[in-house]
């Protein structure tokens, strides 16, 4: 079939009706030949009792994390859990440990709360309507969208940041995303939401993401390649490389702290459960001072002393790496979790943030080559 699209000239954002129609049907005939192959769509057929769980899973995965850096724990989950009576039955600390490196740990903590409340409030079915699905932990307005629309098939205004950029370009807005937000999702709705149903609701979802992903890039987008490109108003103005706009770029907070490898002279080496609040509640990690937020200016700087550098998503780490035997520390200068011994030959099988995972393998470096 001819892609009904070539003929369609750029129209106002406030144009209703065959456009958006038109869209769907160019966008789609591109979708079924040039479609990702991802690890959670290979298992989304329609006769898969499991479709709604693989589809949570991956969507609460991919919140502010890449798809390559994704789909090694997708599969490592779906292996160890198949279904989400499996997923609900298991411990916490065995979750937390899988989700280690993943970042964003109350996800892992949503991710085990929600699996219980669907296991055991919904016989193991999560809810195929938007409303039901927000009530469940660690699900909000974008997660909700996702899963009705690419599980149920349900019409939906699914929006990530791929379908923002879409939408900026389509419509050549040219404010920062941060600031268009509410217009975005106006605009949006007449895509995911026509007057005539094609029945393909999470197959379009899925389309616009695939399109952000490969054609319409964060910089350099494949213009030339695209399907929907005779919609385009930021390519028909020759702007679609310069949007969206980027806001000012903030420097970030710096914090110091320090790490401790703590040895008891027989191999064990001191952990820490931190707590069950905080950064990085819940998770593994070495025993750590207070991180205290420094001037960047007047800092004095660790670059003279064994240390680590780390970037959260608002602010700056440097973490100091300081050795001890137990006998020689104070316990009661390092937080509140709980701490054990843990033997060093098993640490590197133990699953830790990337923080503490950076720290470990720096410490054990040093040890080796000192």
């Amino acid at each position: 079939m001819a892609n009904t699209a070539s003929k369609t000239k750029p129209v106002a954002p406030n144009h209703h009706g065959h456009r958006h129609d038109a869209f769907r049907l160019a966008l789609l005939q591109w979708y079924d030949r040039h479609q990702r192959t991802l690890p959670w769509r290979s298992l989304n057929h329609d006769n898969n009792p499991h479709r709604a769980y693989h589809v949570w899973l991956s969507e609460v995965m991919l919140q502010q994390t890449t798809v390559p850096a994704v789909m090694p724990y997708f599969v490592k989950f779906i292996e160890r859990w198949p279904s989400i009576h499996d997923l609900a039955a298991a411990p916490q600390d065995a979750i937390m440990e899988a989700w280690a490196g993943l970042g964003y740990y109350s996800r892992a903590r949503n991710l085990h709360q929600c699996a219980i409340r669907v296991a055991n409030d919904h016989d193991g079915q999560f809810p195929p309507d938007q409303d039901a699905l927000k009530k469940l932990p660690g699900i909000g307005e974008y997660t909700s969208a996702a899963i009705s629309s690419i599980a149920f098939n349900r019409p939906a205004i699914v929006i990530d940041g791929n379908v923002d950029r879409i939408i900026v370009r389509l419509h050549a807005i040219t404010r920062p995303i941060r600031e268009s937000k509410p217009q975005i999702r106006a605009l949006a709705a007449d895509y995911f939401i026509t007057d005539k149903d094609d029945g393909r609701a999470g197959d379009f979802a899925q389309a616009m993401m695939d399109l952000g992903a490969t054609i319409c890039t964060p910089q350099n987008p494949k213009c030339g390649l695209c399907p929907v490109m005779d919609f385009c108003a930021a390519k028909a103005d020759g702007i679609a490389g310069a949007i969206p706009a980027k806001p000012p770029k903030t420097i970030k907070p710096l914090r110091h702290g320090i790490a401790y490898w703590i040895e008891d002279g027989q191999g064990g080496v001191l952990l820490e459960r931190r707590p069950k609040t905080g950064m990085l509640a819940e998770t593994l990690g070495l025993p750590c001072s207070p991180w205290v937020e420094v001037e960047r200016k007047t800092a004095k700087p660790l670059s003279d002393s064994p240390h680590i550098r780390h970037v959260f998503t608002h602010f700056e780490l440097h973490l100091r790496i300081e050795k001890q035997k137990t006998q020689e520390f104070d316990l009661s200068q390092i937080g509140n979790g709980q701490f054990f011994y843990a033997q060093k030959s098993q640490i590197q099988t133990m699953g830790f943030p990337s923080l503490f995972q950076k720290a470990i393998d720096f410490a054990i470096r040093e040890e080796i080559t000192s």
